[in-house]
């Protein structure tokens, strides 16, 4: 009578008299994550569809029972002041003020997370004294849900286009450098380009040889034909010479032989031009590639690559549903019970000793 049925009939006149009604609503949802298929993908048919994360899905867990969400939905919808509104009902009623730490414990009792990591779906019921308090609570978490999740989607469109940038920028000033070490080039030898005018002065050189050689048959012609006092002969070795002259000359621009002057020679010339292509082409690669990588960040960043899907909107209640009074009487009737036998049978091995 004592330690069972009067603290049972307490508790029911409690639970029936006194408690108020609460309102459930729930809300469920699930972190999406967007794949996005390459056009190259596309056109050969492979695409990808949405599919859920489940590391945001815990991050997200977690976020719901932090102190963090508490304070933000405190602030727009004054929690203290919903959750105190019965005024006979001291057990289950939040005692206002109280500390932020004091409006979490009464959160953990009146908010409850299944979250099922198999499939990554969180459902969150939400109880209050009224219908409307349940819901706007629930769109409260919706809401800040989804803000938290897209908040972390910022961050990594962010990272990502900024490290594009980085590259993009580096890629510029290696352009911009190797175009102007070609441009220099250009102004200080006075050439467009080194292998053209190679080309040019080889050709030269080419019809110098084929005079050398008209003059030099025509000078043993004479020698074999003519007196050695003929004029003519002294004329053609004099154009022998001369163009002998000028074929070690071009032959010198062109690096070929020695003694030439090697900042000058054209061979010189084509090789640090050919090097500073290179470098320019290079460059033009390196440009093309990160200003592609850079396109690509800026289209991913335009579309919402993670986003709260809601699978069930919160809901409005039209009757109350909790407490539930039944279970809660049965269930302290049976610890009492079991209680209540255990000190009993303590009671009887102890006097069974004596």
């Amino acid at each position: 009578m004592i330690f069972v049925l009067l603290p049972a009939t307490i508790v029911g006149w409690y639970l029936w008299y006194r408690a108020a009604d609460q309102y459930s609503s729930t809300v469920g949802f699930s972190v999406r994550k967007e794949e996005a298929a390459s056009a190259v993908e596309l056109l050969g048919g492979i695409t990808e569809l949405s599919g859920s994360s489940s590391s945001d899905t815990d991050i997200l867990y977690e976020f719901i029972q932090s102190q963090k969400l508490v304070a933000e939905i405190d602030r727009d919808l004054d929690l203290r002041t919903i959750w105190s509104k019965p005024e006979n009902d001291p057990y289950f009623s939040y005692e206002p003020p109280g500390t932020i730490e004091d409006l979490v414990n009464h959160w953990e009792r009146l908010v409850k997370i299944y979250y099922d990591s198999g499939s990554g779906l969180i459902e969150v019921r939400v109880l209050a004294f009224t219908a409307e308090d349940a819901t706007a609570i629930a769109q409260g978490i919706y809401d800040e849900s989804s803000a938290m999740i897209n908040a972390l989607s910022d961050i990594a469109r962010e990272d990502s286009i900024r490290f594009a940038r980085d590259d993009l920028t580096r890629a510029e000033d290696r352009l911009r450098d190797a175009r102007t070490a070609v441009t220099e080039f250009r102004n200080r030898t006075q050439m467009v380009d080194p292998s053209a005018d190679i080309a040019t002065q080889a050709g030269l050189l080419g019809t110098l040889q084929g005079q050398l050689t008209e003059a030099m048959i025509e000078m043993n012609l004479l020698l074999e034909t003519a007196g050695e006092g003929d004029p003519r002969i002294t004329q053609t070795q004099r154009r022998v010479r001369v163009i002998e002259n000028m074929i070690v000359q071009e032959r010198r621009k062109l690096g070929i032989g020695t003694g030439a002057d090697e900042g000058n020679v054209f061979a010189d010339l084509v090789g640090e031009f050919e090097r500073l292509a290179a470098d320019r082409e290079f460059a033009e690669r390196s440009y093309t590639g990160a200003l592609a990588a850079y396109d690509a960040a800026v289209a991913e960043a335009r579309r919402q690559s993670r986003y709260l899907a809601a699978h069930v909107l919160p809901t409005l209640a039209e009757r109350s549903e909790f407490p539930e009074r039944g279970l809660l009487l049965g269930l302290f009737t049976i610890f009492a019970f079991l209680t209540w036998s255990i000190a009993v049978l303590v009671g009887y091995s102890l006097r069974d000793r004596r």
